[in-house]
């Protein structure tokens, strides 16, 4: 049967009528496409200036802040040496190194809340009230009369420890916010800020208090430039960075790999083994060449002689250990520290004062100025890596900071417990029946900064294992 004479045109009509549908169709599917709103672009992390003017005033202000307070602790020899002969000197040494050793462990646990504090956006609130504390305690030190302990515990231990540790962390963080490849020599400056004040105030302390001017007012002194170096530091300061409040999106916190993480815990335990014993010789040098006959003029300098080396131990192996590794450089230079503790019997002269001091400085200050950066290595990845303290990292991404605050703060909030008892425990080992026995206080120390660094010796074949490198 032949077809009907409109079929043709029927099937060239439905082929046009096809192709006109699927025409409007895409047509359709690119419109509707057009308006389908597209997923939010993830914004890539801001550059890092590496340099320029607020950079620069950041890190002469971190310095400023790092002269003032772990400037104050490393020279708490000269208030250890002059509490033992005149101002508390019914007290034995333990006792007396108690008040430096709080004020040490509150700079240190008090990175845990500084630290959070930091994250939410409170970084002027917290270097200003701590800069209040401080001042106000140590102006209540000058007042404080001979002979009344809890005076001076309450006033140089309680209320300038609360002061330094809302201080110390947030002052040495901000400094990464504004560098990345030249950070390490950043923070060198920053950390060269505490041996310069430890330098000065060793200095100027022990000839105030054995002076005409006495305790009162020597500390006054050092009072007055704590005022003009943390107000300039207050005003100098900026943060860069968005804190954890202006990103609503961030990630919220999981600390669960920190707890895991067996590698990360060594290295907390070799670090805590190490400060444990580290600052021995720091409290107790002044008392010890005293007490071996040599002038006060001697004993009056073997601090200053120490921290001076330590400006040159917290900024040549940064530099190095940027290049080579943090923990290349920093395990020798902790074996170095424990073994010159015996040294320390031979600073009887000025020459064995000159030694140990210029040698234990140096490579003290490499261990102190490393931790961190070594720490920071632990960082499985990006999710973990914060604001505080970060050295070694190559990357910032200011959505991804918690994580690291966290795991650097109960690394600082861990090592005060040894910084609180170290000293103390020395103190007790030393005093024998009202006469110092001297090889006792110096073995403690040595050995447990040898197990520090057998720990975290560990620490690094572990990570060097997970990252399958040596540059660590």
């Amino acid at each position: 049967m032949a077809p009907p004479p409109d079929s043709g045109r029927t099937l060239v009509d439905s082929k046009s009528n096809l192709a006109l549908t699927k025409s409007d169709n895409s047509s359709g599917d690119a419109e509707l496409a057009a308006h389908v709103e597209k997923p939010p672009q993830i914004s890539s992390p801001p550059p890092f200036p590496e340099g320029g003017l607020q950079a620069w005033l950041t890190v002469l202000g971190g310095s400023m802040v790092l002269f003032c307070t772990f400037g104050a602790v490393q020279s708490f020899g000269v208030y250890q040496a002059y509490y033992s002969s005149h101002y508390l000197s019914q007290y034995v040494a333990s006792d007396i190194s108690w008040i430096g050793s709080v004020q040490t462990f509150l700079l240190f646990a008090g990175g845990l809340p500084a630290g959070k504090l930091f994250d939410e956006g409170y970084f002027h609130h917290c270097i200003g009230a701590g800069s209040l504390i401080y001042l106000f305690s140590i102006f209540m030190l000058s007042l404080a009369k001979p002979h009344q302990y809890y005076q001076i515990f309450l006033a140089q231990g309680i209320g300038m420890g609360i002061g330094m540790g809302l201080l110390f962390l947030p002052a040495i963080s901000v400094t990464s916010h504004y560098f990345r490849r030249r950070r390490a020599a950043a923070m060198g400056v920053v950390l060269a800020g505490s041996s310069l004040g430890a330098v000065i105030y060793s200095i100027m302390l022990n000839n105030l208090f054995n002076g005409s001017a006495g305790f009162a007012w020597g500390v006054r002194a050092a009072g007055f430039i704590d005022l003009g170096l943390l107000v300039a530091a207050n005003l100098l300061m900026k943060t860069r960075l968005p804190s954890r409040r202006e990103r609503p999106n961030a990630k919220p916190v999981d600390i669960k790999p920190i707890l895991s993480d067996f590698g990360f815990w060594l290295c907390v335990i070799g670090a805590t083994l190490t400060f444990w014993g580290l600052f021995v010789p720091f409290f107790y040098l002044q008392v010890f060449s005293e007490d071996h006959g040599l002038s006060k003029n001697i004993g009056f300098y073997a601090i200053p002689i120490m921290n001076a080396a330590s400006i040159f131990g917290r900024t040549i192996p940064n530099f190095l250990g940027d290049v080579i590794g943090p923990f290349n450089v920093m395990i020798p230079c902790t074996i170095i520290s424990g073994g010159l503790m015996y040294l320390m019997f031979a600073a009887t002269n000025l020459g064995g004062t000159i030694a140990f001091g210029i040698l234990y400085g140096f490579f003290s200050g490499g261990f102190i100025s490393l931790i961190t950066p070594a720490a920071a290595s632990f960082s499985r990845d990006l999710n973990e890596i914060g604001q505080v303290l970060v050295l070694s990292l190559r990357d910032l991404k200011p959505d991804r900071f918690t994580m690291y605050s966290i795991r650097i703060g109960i690394t600082s909030f861990v090592i005060a417990f040894a910084l609180l008892t170290g000293n103390p425990i020395a103190g007790a080992l030393a005093l024998v029946h009202d006469s110092y026995v001297w090889y006792r206080p110096l073995v403690f120390a040595s050995v447990v900064v040898l197990a520090g660094a057998a720990c975290l010796t560990a620490s690094r074949f572990l990570l060097s294992k997970r990252k399958n490198t040596n540059r660590l």
